[in-house]
Parts: C-alpha cells; sequence; structure tokens
C-alpha cells in the first residue's frame, strides 16, 4: 500500500500550522522579555509551569516507549525521555538564579491554559499513534526551539542571566543534529505500518494551539 513520504506530510502540516506557528514565534510574551517587562514572578511562573511540564512530558515518552518497544520508534521514544530527564536537571539552573526553592516549587499552583499542552501529551501517550507524535514534535519543537533561543537571548540581554541560568532554554534551541532524521525515519516506519496521515495532522494541529496556549497563559 502506497503512503505518504514523511518529509513531504511534515512540509504540507507545516504550511497548513504556518499561522500559529507565526503567532508562537512572534508572541507578545517575548517582546515583554526583551524589553524587560516581566516581573521576577511571571519568571518565576515560566520556571513553575515548564517544571511540571517536562516531568510531564517525561513520563509521557516513557510511556510511548511501552506502547511501542519494537522498530525504530521505541529508541526514538526513550531518547525523547531521556531528554526531558536532562532539561529538568538544566532547569534548576534557571530556579537557582530566580531564588526559586524545591519548596516553592512543589507548592506552585499551574495555570490551566499552560498545562493543556501536557495535558494533550499524556493523552497522546495513551491514545495517540506513533505517527500522532512524531509529527506533532517535529512541527511543534521547531517552533519551541526558536522561542527557547528568543528566551535566552532575552534573559541574558535584558536581565543580565548567567549561562547556568539559561542553559535549559539553550538545550532546546539547539537539538541534536540527527533528531530530525530519526525522527523522519521513525515517521516513515509508521505510516508504512498503517498509521492515519490525516489523524497525524489532527494531533499536530492541536498540539501546536495548546503551544499558544501555554504562551497565552503566562503573558494574561
Amino acid at each position: 500500500m502506497n503512503h505518504p513520504d514523511s518529509s513531504e506530510l511534515v512540509a504540507l502540516t507545516e504550511r497548513e500550522l504556518a499561522e500559529t506557528a507565526e503567532a508562537i514565534r512572534t508572541h507578545p510574551f517575548l517582546g515583554r522579555l526583551r524589553s524587560r517587562d516581566l516581573p521576577s514572578d511571571r519568571l518565576a511562573a515560566l520556571a513553575g509551569e515548564q517544571n511540571l511540564i517536562v516531568a510531564s512530558d517525561r513520563r509521557s515518552f516513557a510511556q510511548l516507549a511501552a506502547r511501542f518497544p519494537s522498530g525504530l520508534a521505541g529508541d526514538w521514544f526513550l531518547g525523547m525521555a531521556s531528554g526531558e530527564g536532562i532539561a529538568l536537571d538544566l532547569l534548576r539552573g534557571l530556579t537557582g538564579w530566580l531564588g526559586v526553592t524545591d519548596e516553592q516549587l512543589r507548592a506552585y499552583e499551574p495555570r490551566p491554559g499552560a498545562q493543556a499542552y501536557p495535558s494533550f501529551v499524556a493523552w497522546l501517550a495513551l491514545n495517540g499513534s506513533r505517527a500522532d507524535v512524531v509529527l506533532a514534535f517535529l512541527a511543534n519543537l521547531a517552533a519551541w526551539g526558536e522561542n527557547c533561543a528568543a528566551v535566552s537571548a532575552g534573559l541574558r540581554d535584558a536581565y543580565d542571566a548567567p549561562d547556568s541560568a539559561v542553559a535549559f532554554f539553550d538545550f532546546f534551541a539547539h537539538p541534536p543534529q540527527d533528531f530530525r532524521p530519526r525522527a523522519l525515519a521513525v515517521l516513515d516506519e509508521a505510516l508504512a505500518g498503517g498509521d492515519s496521515p490525516a489523524q497525524a495532522r489532527r494531533a499536530t494541529r492541536l498540539l501546536q494551539a495548546y503551544e499558544l496556549s501555554f504562551w497565552d497563559a503566562l503573558n494574561d
């Protein structure tokens, strides 16, 4: 049975979601950060939300590795879980710089709009196909990575943040060179195995919308 090429599917999906991706990349939160218009409690909220998101996403990727242990997907999902663990450790540089204690992190009350993203990732971990997850993250991590680069630059330039404070954002801004080709290989395997391209595009549209919701929640 013929199936769409992974690169073509990614390109189509990115064109369909270009408006949402642009809204993420040009979000007012980033402008406020560059202008030093964000108080310390809003920066602490950024750390608090990410602490919950990354921990949740790590468990979600571990669940996906357990659901899809064979083929290329199992190793890819395990790698994603490992990356979230690294990011969680790097986040301590930001919380330490902000003076946010572990007790304060545990007590942090999240914004519902900010946590819609990991909630959907957790739903995908239980219900999504390999193609749903891989396509969604191929598209989403491009926009997220650009925003992480912008946040890192903003914290350095406007707030004089040290390297340790922005290491979390630098990690996501500079993914491994083999990330995209490996993800495309997993997507090709998934499509060849019968995963629905239309369903994967729907999952990607929703994840991008929840990413935008994250930035909206932080900015409100």
